[in-house]
């Protein structure tokens, strides 16, 4: 079974599914302002992989991944750009879908918007109030963290600790907070700003209260995983979990977050930070794979530097599953190879070690290409199939020949003529006529072949 990095824990544990056959995970998905950039890109690949791995093992997925559809960055791009908020959002919503089809990510089982959920959002603070866990100022309601036991368990700091530290406290409404680590759950309007109606005053909900509503109301209490960006563990995970022991409710079991992308000197990527680089971008400029390769030789949970030479060699990479594909399209069927498969479950069951899998991905292809030269159809087959069932569990979508021109495999044919006849000026030639014409043209004793 399936062990992961446990962050509420500090220990790597078995993924323990409340039902059987069936995993309930909830996504902090965007909060809609502005283009993905590539940490955006990360988290979603990387528990693209995580959906698709589980979904091959034979289980039930259900992934709700929420849109953050009112917050005060939305509030404030409108604001500075003379635009009504609901546009930022939908435009914005747009390309993030735009984007991860780019990059071939499933779509979530469920896509809750906060907006849908504000009555359910009242009604937990009116909740939280009537326990005592919450209070109101002349700004919102806030949480009252003292009154939440074990509050500080996925930053594994005390609130003395966090008091002495400085922390990474919200500084709205510091004025009349009792503790500097509350947090708003609800937030008045100003005039002109998008406001609904509460008991306690025309407002917006806290970013921290609508996703604790969205995946208790869709996932119920004590669903198998909650996912996110290293960067959401405190305070933004904090403060969901927090909302749900004040209420009594059981939260996520296992928490697990993915490391930074950070630029050439470290620092993580982050819109806030302005040392983004746009997700479409990317598209626009590599294979879209590429980055899918990048991700699946980093382990999920260190920081990745994306780089132009890191890109390039996952091309390459790509280039030459590709290649293999092509080579092997002719290769006989068979069960795939029982060992490799053994070694694939393993890597993924150990903390979804992905360069692990990958590592034995790519020494399966040089094994395989070995047995293609060699004759051994037996090897070859079980090899294939195996490394082809492996990219499909992981996403990774392989380009075989395709459909090739029929005057391009006469041109082919043509060079493998000329190479038997030891027309060698001739077959040059051919090569350098069709690779002019975007072809890459391999050639074996088995023959020639192209693709693009």
């Amino acid at each position: 079974m399936l062990h992961l990095y446990d962050t509420a824990t500090r220990e790597v544990r078995e993924l323990a599914l409340r039902e059987p056959g069936r995993v309930s995970i909830y996504l902090c998905g965007p909060t809609v302002y502005g283009p993905p950039h590539l940490g955006h890109g990360r988290a979603t690949l990387v528990y693209d992989i995580l959906r698709r791995y589980l979904e091959w093992s034979g289980l039930e997925v259900r992934l709700v991944s929420n849109i953050t559809d009112i917050d005060d960055k939305i509030i404030d791009r409108a604001e500075r750009e003379g635009r009504e908020w609901s546009d930022i959002t939908a435009k914005c919503e747009r390309v993030w879908f735009t984007a991860m089809e780019g990059i071939d990510v499933l779509r979530p089982t469920d896509v809750p918007h906060a907006t849908e959920y504000v009555d359910e959002m009242v009604e937990m603070i009116g909740d939280l109030i009537g326990r005592g866990a919450a209070y109101t100022t002349s700004d919102g309601v806030y949480l009252a963290v003292e009154q939440v036991p074990g509050y500080g368990l996925l930053a594994h700091q005390s609130l003395d600790d966090m008091l002495a530290g400085g922390g990474d406290r919200e500084v709205f409404g510091a004025g009349e907070k009792r503790h500097p680590a509350d947090f708003a759950l609800w937030k008045f309007s100003k005039p002109g700003e998008p406001a609904w109606a509460s008991p306690w005053g025309e407002g917006r909900p806290g970013w921290h209260s609508e996703c604790v509503v969205m995946s208790l109301g869709l996932l119920g209490d004590g669903f198998d995983l909650h996912c996110g960006g290293q960067d959401l563990r405190f305070p933004h995970h904090e403060n969901e979990r927090a909302q749900a022991v004040a209420l009594g409710r059981e939260f996520a079991r296992h928490w697990m977050h993915n490391g930074f992308v950070v630029d050439a000197e470290g620092e993580k990527m982050s819109k806030s930070l302005g040392n983004v680089s746009n997700l479409l971008d990317l598209i626009d400029t590599y294979d879209p794979r590429t980055y899918r390769m990048v991700l699946l030789q980093s382990h999920y949970r260190s920081p990745v530097s994306i780089s132009l030479t890191g890109l390039e060699a996952a091309g390459r990479a790509i280039d030459g599953l590709d290649a293999f594909a092509a080579r092997a399209a002719g290769v006989a069927t068979a069960a795939p190879d029982e060992a490799l498969m053994a070694d694939f479950r393993a890597a993924m069951d150990d903390d979804l070690d992905t360069p692990r899998a990958m590592a034995a991905v790519f020494d399966a292809v040089r094994r395989a290409n070995t047995a293609i030269d060699a004759g051994d159809a037996a090897t070859a087959g079980a090899l294939t199939a195996a490394v082809m069932e492996i990219c499909t569990a992981v996403g990774l979508r392989l380009e075989g020949p395709g459909e090739v021109p029929a005057e391009v495999a006469e041109r082919a044919a043509a060079l493998d003529a000329a190479r038997a006849a030891k027309d060698y000026a001739t077959a040059d030639a051919i090569r350098d006529e069709l690779t002019s014409q975007g072809w890459t043209v391999e050639t074996t004793r088995d023959g020639t072949t192209v693709r693009r």
